[in-house]
């Protein structure tokens, strides 16, 4: 099976291909301006992805997937084709680059992955990096078309809830439990009954890249994942639940990704939440 992950070493010896088509896919959710940072260090060739802009914005939900015409024109404008080789990354090692690179592979792209250790890694090893501003790429036309199945909606959620299929939380412990507040306001602390908590830094090693598959499998299994039934992965925003998706990616496993996530579930009154480990 196909890693769904680049190397450092692997991009760094590609940079000029034709083909290669690069993503800054950054986010931060204390409001840190990825955009500034990305005009500061970025790898050479590089475009931004907005993951607020690209979105939908007839919700109030945050970043909700947007429509697939106009994923279509934004990608478009940032001169990348369905049938490049897409390598996306982040500046925190593995955190937003995976719900871009999930967007992507949702909208039709094939062959699409992550940067291995992200940004981090590659400055570690002294790869080369670009400043400054960015000339604008030339414009293309995406022809990709959605996917059916990667997503989850409320529906889909709240009928998991009889065991339909399982729920994994990529939250940390304390907002699983309802111990920690929600960092956005407004919404109610806890878990949905009979959800999995798999927080998704413990698929990380402390590089911030993801462990081993063996690993990675002992991760999910010590949570209570079993592998013969769906998988609906959830988080605060539907980020960080899809680095729980890639890492079952990478284990051969298929998931949906719950994209209105706790920022939907916790700011309802007619969804139901339970508190404790």
């Amino acid at each position: 099976m196909a890693s769904f992950l680049i190397s450092t070493d692997d991009l760094a010896a590609q940079l000029d291909a034709p083909e290669l088509r690069i993503v800054d896919a950054s986010w931060h959710l204390d409001g840190t301006d990825a955009r500034a940072a990305f005009e500061q260090a970025r790898i050479p060739g590089a475009v931004f992805f907005d993951l607020d802009a690209v979105s939908d914005h007839t919700t109030d939900l945050p970043h909700m997937l947007p429509d697939a015409a106009a994923f279509a024109e934004a990608v478009g404008a940032l001169g990348i084709a369905v049938t490049d080789r897409i390598v996306v990354y982040d500046t925190q090692g593995l955190f937003s680059a995976a719900r871009v690179w999930w967007t992507f592979r949702l909208m039709g792209a094939e062959d699409v992955r992550v940067l291995d250790g992200g940004l981090p890694k590659w400055r570690a090893e002294s790869h080369p990096i670009a400043s400054g501003s960015v000339q604008a790429p030339a414009p293309t036309v995406f022809t990709g078309g959605p996917r059916r199945g990667a997503v989850a909606d409320l529906p889909t959620v709240l009928a998991a809830l009889t065991g339909d299929a399982q729920i994994v939380d990529a939250r940390p412990a304390s907002r699983f439990s309802g111990e920690a507040a929600e960092p956005r306001p407004g919404l109610r602390s806890g878990h949905m009954p009979g959800a999995l908590n798999v927080p998704f830094r413990s698929v990380l090693d402390e590089a911030g890249r993801l462990l081993p598959a063996e690993a990675l499998r002992q991760r999910f299994q010590q949570a209570g994942v079993t592998f013969d039934r769906p998988i609906i992965t959830s988080c605060g925003s539907g980020v960080t639940a899809a680095v729980l998706t890639l890492a079952l990616a990478e284990l051969g496993e298929d998931s949906a990704l719950y994209d209105g996530a706790w920022a939907e579930w916790g700011s309802r009154s007619d969804t139901p939440i339970v508190t404790g480990p």
